[in-house]
């Protein structure tokens, strides 16, 4: 892949990241289900690590992958905080836990302190690839 078609597919990424973020925050005002709130934060988690790995020219196929790579490539590297690897790690969990194992319930506050958690963390990603752009 050409490296404008890598910036292309990044930047795709990271507006999926946002969008994603978006629709969870709009949920939670809206007082929606705490179940697609955890849902949509888990997926800007998910697009903002997958910006970043498509930008190492790390493409994984699954989303253990995506976290897996997070790990070795950034966290363990020292880029980014061990807390932000336990973010996302905690994030992957809830949405596994609210999409296929009703075993305990999601609530509001799980639900908006998730989001609190993937606020950051994509935040973290974006600023990281803009100062590495920079």
């Amino acid at each position: 892949m050409k490296n404008g078609e890598i910036a292309v597919l990044v930047r795709y990424r990271i507006e999926q990241a946002e969008t994603a973020r978006d629709d969870a925050r709009f949920l939670l005002v809206g007082n929606r289900s705490p179940l697609s709130i955890i849902n949509r934060s888990y997926y800007a988690m998910f697009y903002a690590a997958l910006a970043l790995l498509q930008d190492a020219g790390k493409v994984p196929t699954k989303h253990s992958g995506v976290i897996g790579l997070f790990d070795t490539e950034f966290v363990l590297k020292g880029v980014f905080p061990k807390e932000l690897s336990r973010d996302f790690h905690r994030a992957f969990e809830m949405r596994q836990k609210s999409d296929y194992r009703a075993s305990e319930p999601a609530t509001s506050e799980r639900a908006a302190e998730l989001l609190t958690r993937a606020e950051r963390f994509v935040s973290a990603l974006i600023e990281h690839l803009q100062r590495k752009d920079d």
